[in-house]
């Protein structure tokens, strides 16, 4: 790929995000109808390729049982205020009337309660009972103190989740996880990230992960590129990521490991993109946190938001614009990719011929 020079010390090439993208139609068209979005993780099928960020605005035990009856997968925030609180909803409440500044130091008071392992145990079960897949997410940091509460709960699905996670994380100060070791220990399949580069993924999908998460540095309440000045834009994040599963096919003799968008899924369309990049499935937060039934009020953050020496994220005020159940399958009252977000994805892949989520990876895209 040719790099740019940015001056004479420094050179870099061109990467893309999804607005700077557009799917192109092929020469046959399809009845939405006959299009199926449907996938497959591990021994897991879900009928929608879509997974909820385990986040407090987006997902609770209640959300996480809704959006698995409707065929897709909730992934509970492990670290979250369901943890640390008998009873959050109060809480909640009180985060969507902070005002300003006060909201970051609120947070960071809020969120230093500790983790209650009984707690981990009690919603991961909650979920279990309902009988929908369970999924649950840590950071690398705390995997190895709380994960075999995790698994005894009955997990189904483990979610190793971080700004940004290397299968080589170096550290003066303590032991690292080993992802290969551990995820070889466990019983249940992971899914690991975020990663944003082709050599980053092949390394984590190395390490016996089914899923990878693709992408750091963005999604609407986070501040990472400012703080940090890390970003990467997702259409070429996925690309890459989505070359490392070819490849990495190739040297395992066949073992497919998911490719999962994860940052800057704002509307309906990108979604598209991102499958239409090489995606499997994709990891959404804002879409769900717009949901009247979401935990978050119309408001709407992550871990990042609360860190406690250097925030990456803020609680951003994103509105409501329908239930869940609308904002997945309609019908939709706005015409900006906020709702009915399945029957989006399905009207475009029929649009361009395509009726499997596989199939539609090769479908060409342009630079806008």
């Amino acid at each position: 790929m040719t790099e740019i020079e940015i001056g004479k010390a420094k050179r870099a090439r061109r990467a893309y995000s999804f607005d700077d993208i557009a799917i192109v139609p092929s020469r046959r068209t399809r009845d939405p109808e006959e299009v199926s979005v449907a996938w497959q993780i591990d021994a897991y099928r879900f009928e929608l390729p879509i997974l909820a960020a385990p986040m407090d605005s987006v997902m609770s035990p209640e959300t996480a049982i809704a959006l698995g009856k409707y065929g897709g997968l909730g992934v509970l925030n492990l670290e979250g205020l369901w943890t640390r609180y008998e009873a959050p909803e109060p809480l909640l409440a009180e985060v969507s009337e902070l005002q300003g500044i006060e909201a970051t130091r609120r947070l960071q008071e809020i969120y230093a309660e500790p983790i209650k392992p009984e707690l981990i145990t009690q919603r991961l079960r909650e979920i279990r009972d309902a009988g929908v897949t369970v999924a649950g997410s840590l950071s690398p940091q705390r995997t190895k103190l709380y994960v075999k509460t995790v698994v005894d709960a009955g997990v189904d699905m483990f979610v190793i989740r971080g700004t940004t996670v290397s299968a080589e994380h170096v550290s003066s100060q303590a032991e690292p996880l080993n992802l290969k070791e551990f995820i070889y220990e466990l019983d249940v399949p992971v899914i690991v990230g975020g990663c944003a580069t082709y050599q980053a993924a092949l390394h984590l999908m190395r390490t016996g992960a089914a899923g990878v998460l693709v992408g750091f540095g963005g999604g609407a309440a986070h501040t990472t590129r400012t703080v940090l000045g890390v970003a990467v834009p997702m259409a070429s994040a996925v690309a890459d990521v989505a070359a490392a599963r070819r490849d990495y096919m190739d040297e395992s003799g066949g073992r497919y490991v998911h490719v999962i968008a994860d940052g800057s899924i704002g509307k309906s369309g990108d979604i598209a993109k991102a499958v239409a990049c090489g995606a499997d499935a994709v990891m959404v937060g804002s879409p769900f946190a717009r949901a009247t039934d979401a935990p978050g009020r119309g408001f709407h953050w992550g871990g990042e938001a609360h860190h406690p020496s250097l925030p990456r994220g803020q609680r951003v005020e994103i509105g409501t614009v329908g239930t869940l159940e609308e904002i997945l399958f309609g019908p939709s009252r706005v015409a900006d990719g906020t709702m009915n977000i399945v029957g989006a994805l399905r009207r475009a892949m029929a649009t361009t011929g395509y009726t499997e989520l596989k199939e539609f990876q090769r479908i060409e895209v342009v630079v806008q």
